[in-house]
């Protein structure tokens, strides 16, 4: 993969381009405290967080059925709705890596599993409403990823032909969508990989260790 064929970027948002475990863990929390359960710690939930509501929950009480399980995704859903992007971030250097973009007139946007009712209010949070060229959240699409729909719609909506657009995702759905379109795919190591993660299996033409590699890989 070089720097001279990729003509638009697209990212994953939750462990990618944004930090909103901490959103989200706090969700979980105030959810599972709500029904009589344990509170978890960020650092133990944080690889959980890429892989949507009903998997945190799962996470956090692998044994209680599932009725109860589904009871606490939706309360979370609801405390989520309220704290959504407050402690979320954009990750380290990615705003350096995002005017760096701008400067070389290279479109970006974001592709996620993410709902829009919660995707693009955490977007306008971040201030990225008018720089993203693509906003696809989990819904824009009949399926999301590991499909191509939603791929290909972001794709047409910045003009740029699949071969020639970097996909940054933290999950394997996200590079297997992306090779599945032909687009270039990087892990993004910084994301919310787990112990079991295998990223040297995922169909990747790159890894990139942290934010400040991506900005050298497009300053070189």
């Amino acid at each position: 993969m070089h720097k001279q064929d990729i003509k638009g970027v697209l990212f994953d948002l939750d462990g990618t381009l944004a930090d909103t475990a901490p959103d989200l863990v706090q969700a979980l929390n105030l959810s599972l405290d709500e029904a009589g359960f344990n509170v978890q710690t960020l650092e133990t939930m944080r690889h959980a967080a890429s892989h949507g509501s009903l998997y945190l929950v799962k996470t956090a009480i692998p044994h209680a059925e599932e009725r109860v399980q589904i009871a606490i995704q939706q309360a979370l859903l609801r405390y989520y709705a309220q704290i959504n992007g407050d402690h979320s971030r954009l990750f380290d250097d990615l705003p350096e890596l995002l005017s760096l973009l701008d400067s070389q007139a290279i479109p970006y946007g974001v592709v996620t599993n993410k709902p829009a009712r919660f995707a693009r209010p955490l977007v306008a949070k971040l201030g990225l409403t008018d720089k993203l060229k693509t906003m696809i959240s989990g819904d824009s699409t009949r399926y999301s990823k590991p499909h191509t729909a939603p791929m290909f719609l972001a794709a047409q909506q910045i003009a740029i032909a699949p071969q020639s657009i970097l996909y940054l995702g933290d999950a394997e759905r996200d590079l297997v969508a992306a090779h599945n379109a032909s687009m270039l795919g990087g892990v993004a190591l910084w994301g919310y990989l787990s112990a079991t993660d295998k990223p040297d299996t995922w169909p990747a033409g790159r890894q990139f260790e942290h934010g400040a590699s991506l900005k050298q890989f497009f300053t070189e």
